[in-house]
């Protein structure tokens, strides 16, 4: 029997266990995420966040997060099914209002390691978290069959892959209660799956399906996605995103993409693991 620090955050109801582990000495195994993450048995979360100096990780280190040697804080992010995941853009918005909550950090900007290289935050002066998501790839358009029809749209990568797919009737009427079926050629390890409409000028309403994860409140990279699929290409533009857990905001210009929300910490404790 072991027990650990948490903390419990969520970005527009897209919640997370955060586990400080400074020193990188917690062996963080599928088994104990899952344990963490159940809804039920667990504290409960979309995903884990651990909160690990960047030189703990050592040779750990991917090459593609590089850039993340310069950062001192690193995001370990972990899917509530126990697969890593590259990217989290709400998981990045509620582990940089931890470090600023847990005193790890006292700038206002500083930068964040991730999977997906450094990502630049900033804590604004109303307590919202923005965080630079950098450049957004278009890879072309692909299909995913969901539990009741087709869906059809823009295959994004925002760190992590994603499907965002346009649809005709209210995204509170689709069906994301299976898996979507997606082309493995197009999507050889799977992908997030974000139905949308525009709603109103500048404002669009999105669900997600996450991989690892199953439908979520919200998912910032998918926000973002979908931001970029509703935006000819080549141009700019600023988004209100409604999720079912709240409402960000998406720049787009030719540098890339910045996501703005808020971040919350609910409760902090310490748990037990069998």
């Amino acid at each position: 029997m072991a027990s650990m620090r948490f903390a419990k955050g969520h970005g527009t109801e897209n919640d997370f266990v955060i586990l400080p582990d400074p020193d990188g000495e917690l062996q963080l195994t599928e088994e104990t995420v899952r344990s963490l993450c159940d809804r039920r048995a667990g504290i409960g979360g979309d995903g884990v966040l651990r909160v690990v100096r960047t030189p703990a990780l050592g040779e750990a280190l991917a090459p593609a997060a590089r850039t993340a040697e310069r950062t001192e804080w690193f995001m370990d992010y972990r899917n509530s099914d126990g697969s890593v995941a590259e990217m989290c853009g709400n998981g990045v918005r509620v582990f940089a209002h931890y470090l600023r909550h847990a005193g790890l950090v006292t700038d206002d900007r500083f930068e964040v390691g991730t999977r997906d290289g450094a990502k630049a935050v900033v804590i604004e002066a109303d307590g919202d978290v923005t965080v630079d998501m950098g450049r957004v790839e278009r890879l072309g358009t692909s299909s995913a069959k969901l539990a009741r029809q087709v869906v059809h749209g823009a295959r994004i990568s925002v760190g992590n892959p994603h499907l965002a797919c346009e649809v005709d009737a209210p995204v509170s009427e689709i069906d994301l209660t299976e898996l979507p079926a997606l082309d493995d050629e197009a999507f050889p390890e799977g992908a997030n799956v974000e139905v949308y409409s525009e709603v109103g000028p500048g404002v669009l309403e999105m669900r997600v399906y996450e991989r690892g994860s199953g439908e979520t409140r919200s998912c910032g990279t998918g926000i973002v996605a979908t931001a970029a699929a509703a935006t000819p290409a080549g141009e700019g533009a600023t988004w209100r995103v409604r999720v079912p857990g709240g409402e960000c905001t998406v720049y787009l210009d030719a540098s890339g993409a910045r996501l703005s929300g808020p971040a919350t910490i609910v409760a902090e404790g310490e748990t037990i693991l069998l």
